[in-house]
């Protein structure tokens, strides 16, 4: 099944340039993973070094956040959109 990933602007240098990926995966774990493989230094930006998303990163499946759902192991249908953001901060 094919999914989008929709990354912030912030997050665009690490893999090129683009707002959009397409990557097919069953959970945001698995989407993840494949994301590991194929853009290592967005995947960096996204996951600390134990494969948990960062403190000061945002995951949605379509409007609802991952934390307020099944996690990593939120599953996925077709069509669905995973937006990453990251937080911007500032005074």
């Amino acid at each position: 099944m094919t999914v989008t990933i929709h990354l912030s602007p912030l997050l665009h240098h690490y893999c090129g340039g683009g707002p959009d990926r397409r990557v097919q995966g069953a959970s945001v774990r698995e989407v993840f993973a494949k994301l590991e493989l194929s853009d290592p230094k967005l995947y960096a930006s996204v996951c600390d070094e134990t494969g948990s998303v960062r403190p000061h990163v945002n995951v949605f499946v379509n409007v609802e956040s991952i934390r307020d759902l099944q996690g990593l192991d939120t599953r996925l249908v077709p069509g669905d959109t995973i937006t990453i953001l990251q937080a911007v901060s500032g005074g």
